[in-house]
């Protein structure tokens, strides 16, 4: 019998489990455009307990959680600095410019990581004809350097420089779950750093759908007017917080396991002389010459991987495939990569 095609395209393509699903069925619901379903206020008040945060907001879409959060943070006009591969910035439509009028500066960083002596010097005080640094936003862990962790120190110190400038700090935090189960930094202690914070519910978790926005209660009662504004209401969404609710009580410790396969592929790909960076969580970028030509033919051999840019692929280990799946799929892809 011919083994199923492997996805590794990203750890989104997995589907509820039979209990999540139970889950999912069983949920006590409320109209939540009026507050009022309990299972979404359920899954806010646990995220933010673990957190820190004293609110939180159920949302549709992490896109729609990363430019809320900006949003409220800064006006139009207004500046937010990043680096040069924030996933807002490369992968959510420009809508930051499209919907908000948000000036972003970039820089350049290593694996993703802002240096706090680069961010010191680009942050800008207003003066005439120019406009002042507002907020800054960081990304942990950070998608285009192959889910690289944003270190706690640097974190913290970008923490201090904020407050010292009186500007705000995000964080895009989709991937979160994997930093604090590969560091064992608590989720509580990286909350401490951020003003808003981002996570997704359907990366890494298993749950269908969903992010969630923290943040201080005094921004909730706007937020909520954002949400309902950028499309973002639901009625009985309980029956999809729950999945959240169980992705959150059952599915971060796990993650390990998806570190390990990642760890496995990138050993596998390596021996077959291909230059891969051991991964930090459970992304491995692969250098190629033609992307395209790379993604079309893993697929005709039997997997999916996707093109990150113009010069690499990636493979994303998640709990929808097995270490033996894993194993099976880089010795495909170095089988390929070798023929050309």
């Amino acid at each position: 019998m011919a083994r199923e095609l492997v996805d590794l395209r990203s750890e989104t393509v997995t589907k509820p489990s039979a209990a999540m699903r139970q889950a999912m069925a069983s949920a006590e619901v409320g109209d939540d455009c009026y507050a009022e379903d309990p299972t979404v206020a359920r899954l806010e008040g646990m995220l933010a307990d673990a957190f820190g945060f004293s609110a939180a907001l159920y949302l549709p879409t992490g896109v729609m959680a990363n430019h809320l959060a900006l949003r409220l943070l800064a006006a139009p006009g207004q500046e937010v600095l990043c680096d040069a591969d924030a996933h807002f910035l490369l992968y959510e439509d420009g809508a930051l410019a499209w919907h908000a009028g948000i000036q972003t500066r970039t820089t350049l960083s290593s694996d993703g990581v802002v240096k706090p002596d680069d961010l010191r010097k680009m942050i800008r005080r207003p003066k005439p004809f120019s406009i002042g640094t507002t907020a800054v936003a960081v990304e942990n862990t950070h998608n285009r350097s192959g889910g690289r962790i944003f270190p706690l120190p640097e974190l913290q110190e970008i923490r201090k420089i904020a407050d010292e400038g009186g500007i705000a700090v995000h964080c895009d935090g989709a991937r979160i779950w994997n930093a604090h189960v590969r560091t064992g930094v608590s989720l509580e202690e990286y909350g401490r750093c951020f003003d808003t914070l981002s996570v997704c519910l359907s990366k890494g978790l298993g749950a269908p759908v969903g992010s969630v926005l923290l943040l201080d209660r005094s921004r909730l009662a706007e937020a909520r007017v954002m949400k309902h504004r950028m499309g973002g209401g639901m009625r009985q969404a309980g029956i999809i917080a729950a999945a959240g609710i169980y992705a959150f009580e059952n599915n971060i410790d796990r993650l390990a396991e998806d570190h390990e396969k990642a760890r496995l592929v990138a050993e596998i790909l390596r021996d077959a002389g291909i230059d891969v960076q051991e991964p930090e969580t459970n992304m491995v970028l692969v250098p190629v010459d033609d992307p395209d030509w790379a993604v079309a033919a893993c697929m005709e051999a039997g997997v999916r991987v996707s093109a990150i840019s113009a010069t690499e692929i990636r493979m994303v280990t998640h709990l929808d495939v097995s270490e033996s799946d894993a194993k099976h799929a880089a010795r495909v892809v170095s089988e390929v990569l070798c023929r050309l």
